[in-house]
């Protein structure tokens, strides 16, 4: 049993930043691979970015490559996903998840979520 838990959400004009955390209770093993996936009203839960523990391996959705950028803190347990150039269409709830298996683009793969939190970007 994994608790993931997200704070840093917020509301910010576009062009701003946010930076939101991601805190673990279990423990995330080197070879294990973290994420953020979003969801806005009326759309699925769409892939945002992903990081394998050690920090060896990211992966950004098309949409966030080179504004987002995806990291963590080990000694923490913690996830983090730094926005940056944020657009109204980042709006949405924003959740971490634990890799279980299969690709990581896919949120069928994850098997522990947090409750997200609230991004809400506006021009």
């Amino acid at each position: 049993q994994v608790q993931l838990v997200e704070s840093g959400g917020g509301l910010v004009q576009a062009g701003g930043s946010l930076r939101l955390s991601c805190a673990a209770s279990g423990r995330i093993f080197s070879g294990d691979f973290m994420a953020w996936f979003r969801q806005a009203p009326g759309k699925e839960r769409e892939f945002v970015a992903a990081i394998r523990w050690s920090g060896s391996s990211t992966y950004y959705a098309d949409s966030v490559k080179g504004r987002f950028s995806i990291s963590r803190d080990n000694a923490k347990n913690t996830l983090y996903l730094q926005m940056n150039s944020l657009k109204p269409e980042d709006t949405a709830v924003y959740f971490c998840a634990r890799h279980y298996s299969g690709s990581v683009y896919e949120r069928e793969s994850f098997n522990f979520w947090g409750q997200g939190t609230q991004v809400t970007v506006y021009s």
